[in-house]
């Protein structure tokens, strides 16, 4: 055999050690801009936990829960170590809801659906989608969004209990109500595709550190896809969390450059099917809201308060308005009488018999309604038909009742959308939507809702009220 020389030798040991260092090279996931602290990332998801808790069908099957936690704390374990702050406090809480659907909250409990469970092949799919929750807590996902929006209603104090709120409401429900629930907890988490991607890619380095197939994710993500093109709508999990293209290409590619560690133990993946299968029937999201509806009505909580008695006469708006402010958001007159219904997204103002349960359900009957809502588009019609197509969703009765045209809401350029909807009172309800961009490219709506019936008596009020909008958000 010929002999290498040396500098031959050194030569090809350096091409095979820079050939190696391409195989195994994972993607470097960056962290985005955030001006909140872990400490209030952690307080956040402390208080929405407890709200979720509270009003989520949560599953108490220790078997299933010491499972669940054990999945989580060995995904923990596997998670880069620079990005695992002590100060996080990690749950892992098994719910009895029929959809595919997980999602964690800042700081780290997260929750998981019986459906993934159902709909999982293997332990590695539940695991995928576990870890890619995971990220989306370490990357600090959440308020790194809130910071990205920079809206004077985002301050720390407001938006804990909106984190909850807008989880338990899922994509059920009414159109007022949907209208309430997108806001500060679609902008804690309902995630744009570019964090989407970082957490897939975080997400399959923690899996094949921590002894699983980095496939098995993009397998789960197929059988989300499916449920799509089967039910013919957009399923709860990707509602919040978008596809950002060519998801299996990339996970199979991110999953062909890492070295995945001794594989994980997964037998007791079986018996805890069969664990699930013996519980009480899961919960779909309209019965999960219904229920919750039901549970208002009947005391506690901002969702049970009651203006007056459903059903009775409501009287039309006086001449008597007040001026109010929605915190630094904006100024606005409304009629004296009407009382106001605040949430942490939300400023309701309703006339007497306008707001309380009705057949189980509290419902929003007259009266307006200002909130805010993530824009996905920097055009204000695209934005405000984004937005109104995901309501939909929630309400198949809600639909258009003439063109959409442009007005002014505070001296700036905004979108009136006329739409109808069945009334809890019977017949149709009108329901007006003021849309305009704030200057931080966040939606705000001013929404009017009144019976048909009643409609004339109201007019002249939304109008003046309308007109009395003064957005105080900073340029």
């Amino acid at each position: 055999m010929t002999s290498i020389a040396p500098r031959r030798v050194v030569a090809l040991a350096c091409g095979l050690l820079a050939v190696a260092g391409s195989v195994w090279a994972q993607t470097a996931i960056k962290l985005p801009k955030n001006k909140y602290t872990v400490k209030q990332d952690v307080e956040l998801g402390r208080q929405g936990a407890a709200e979720v808790r509270k009003q989520f069908p949560v599953i108490a099957d220790e078997r299933i829960q010491k499972y669940l936690t054990a999945l989580g704390e060995r995904l923990v374990a596997a998670a880069p170590a620079e990005l695992k702050d002590p100060l996080y406090e990690y749950s892992f809480t098994p719910v009895n809801m029929k959809e595919i659907n997980a999602f964690a909250l800042p700081g780290g409990p997260m929750f998981v659906h019986r459906g993934m469970f159902d709909a999982a092949a293997e332990e590695g799919e539940v695991v995928g989608v576990m870890a890619h929750e995971l990220s989306h807590v370490l990357l600090r996902h959440g308020t790194a969004n809130a910071t990205k929006a920079q809206n004077p209603w985002l301050q720390i104090g407001q938006i804990a209990g909106a984190v909850g709120g807008a989880m338990v409401g899922g994509e059920a429900g009414s159109y007022i109500a949907q209208g309430s629930q997108f806001g500060l907890g679609t902008l804690l988490l309902r995630y744009g595709r570019d964090y989407e991607k970082q957490a897939d890619l975080l997400g399959a380095q923690i899996m094949a550190k921590a002894g699983y197939d980095p496939r098995s994710l993009a397998h789960m993500f197929e059988t989300i896809a499916r449920q799509s093109k089967g039910s013919g709508g957009t399923p709860q999990w990707m509602s919040s969390h978008p596809d950002p293209g060519n998801r299996t290409v990339y996970i199979t590619k991110e999953a062909e450059s890492l070295k995945i560690a001794s594989a994980a133990d997964t037998s007791g993946f079986a018996t805890i099917k069969t664990t699930f299968a013996a519980l009480a029937p899961a919960k779909s999201s309209s019965e999960h809201a219904r229920g919750n509806a039901a549970a208002e009505s009947s005391g506690g909580g901002e969702g049970a308060a009651s203006v007056g008695t459903v059903g009775q006469p409501v009287s039309p708006p006086g001449g008597q308005y007040r001026d109010v402010s929605g915190g630094k958001l904006f100024q606005v007159s409304v009629p004296s009488e009407w009382t106001p219904i605040a949430s942490k997204s939300t400023i309701k103002f309703v006339p007497q018999n306008g707001f309380g349960p009705i057949n189980g359900q509290t419902v929003f009957t007259h009266g307006i309604e200002f909130g805010i809502t993530r824009a996905e588009s920097r055009d204000l019609q695209e934005a405000t038909n984004t937005w109104l197509t995901m309501v939909a969703q929630g309400n198949a009765d809600l639909r258009l009742a003439g063109q959409q045209q442009p007005v002014k809401i505070s001296q700036r350029s905004a979108l009136a959308t006329p739409l109808l909807s069945p009334s809890p009172l019977g017949g149709q309800e009108r329901i007006g939507l003021y849309t305009v961009f704030l200057v931080d490219g966040t939606l705000f709506y001013y929404l009017t809702i009144v019976p048909e019936k009643d409609a004339d008596k109201f007019d002249e009020a939304f109008r003046r009220i309308a007109a009395s909008i003064r957005l105080t958000d900073a340029r």
